[in-house]
């Protein structure tokens, strides 16, 4: 028997309508699925509500996946596919695979020759380097800086040294109720030309991304970005 495919569907990334951000094909097959792995059930319930899918909710079928979900716990995952039905794959960080655990199945999906198709939709990373005027050739992002001052504090030193060492741009979330002590911590440890990017509430309509040094962010005066996603984008000179 033929295995189905694994679809990786790109989710929106607050209460935009999905149809200003997600091409109609991704929409089309997200909402014709019957199988899904997802990261988290409940809001991956509203978002196939949100696409009007074409069954009644309550009759797919969920699977999780998540940080908690064990290695050994990945195989009974693909048994949908094995059986010939295709399955879609909704995380919470906007595309699967990127930044997210989604990222392993897919591989285990390549080890029993299933066929894998990335959908078109917003990755915050992807569109925080594209509007930020930094480096878009040479780049890394690295997840959460530490949560303990002085930790952070020497990360963000390692982050702008290796950035002026290669002339790549440094990308980092936080939580965003910490977002404005890193914000903080930022100014206070960057050198005043280096040049730092916040990309804030992504394809929403409060969104908000500013490329600035940080001594020109010093004289100015920024918006609250507490409990609000955001990115932070550096890039030293070398």
């Amino acid at each position: 028997m033929a295995t189905g495919t694994l679809y990786l569907i790109p989710c929106t990334l607050g209460d935009t309508p999905a149809e200003l951000v997600l091409p109609q094909h991704a929409i089309d097959i997200a909402r014709a699925l019957q199988h899904y792995v997802v990261e988290q059930p409940r809001t991956a319930r509203q978002f196939l509500s949100a696409l009007k899918h074409e069954r009644a909710i309550n009759t797919l079928d969920f699977a999780t996946l998540n940080e908690h979900t064990k290695a050994s716990e990945l195989p009974a995952l693909l048994a949908p596919l094995l059986a010939g039905n295709d399955v879609g794959v909704i995380s919470e960080a906007g595309c699967p695979g990127i930044a997210d655990p989604g990222a392993e199945l897919v591989n285990l999906a390549h080890q029993k020759n299933i066929r894998v198709i990335p959908l078109v939709g917003p990755s915050s990373i992807l569109l925080a380097l594209m509007a930020s005027g930094l480096n878009g050739q040479r780049f890394a992002f690295h997840g959460y800086l530490p949560i303990a001052d002085t930790d952070r504090n020497s990360a963000i030193a390692a982050l702008e040294a290796e950035s002026a060492r290669h002339g790549q741009t440094q990308m980092f979330i936080e939580t965003p109720y910490r977002n404005d002590r890193m914000f903080a911590a930022l100014l206070a440890q960057c050198r005043p030309t280096t040049r730092l990017c916040v990309a804030t509430d992504l394809t929403l309509v409060t969104e908000e991304i500013r490329t600035f040094s940080i001594a020109e962010w010093k004289r100015m005066t920024h918006s609250d970005l507490k409990k609000r996603p955001s990115l932070f984008l550096l890039l030293a000179d070398r």
